[in-house]
């Protein structure tokens, strides 16, 4: 039986700790979201795995974005919203 990965572990060490940061504010950005304008949302997480060579070391990719200026991230850029937060066409829950 194989020990499973410590996950909070893992995810503060993938790409020295940025990985982590970006997932923290790609949630807030979504849950922030979902409450502004009622509707659902999603954040997806994709790691493709590969082995290096024949050893027991393994590559782990996560397709990252080019934003303006060459800015490579994690997540796509955050564009303009349609609507501001106070204009949005769907009434703030309180």
């Amino acid at each position: 039986m194989s020990k499973p990965t410590d996950t909070s572990e893992f995810l503060n060490e993938l790409n020295g700790g940025a990985f982590a940061s970006q997932i923290g504010h790609a949630l807030s950005e979504v849950a922030a979201g979902v409450v502004d304008h009622g509707k659902a949302g999603k954040v997806v997480i994709t790691l493709d795995f590969s082995q290096i060579g024949e050893s027991s070391q393994v590559k782990i990719n996560t397709p990252m974005h080019v934003g303006s200026g060459g800015n490579i991230t994690l997540f796509a850029e955050k564009h303009d919203q349609l609507f501001t937060r106070d204009d949005a066409p769907i009434p703030r829950r309180d």
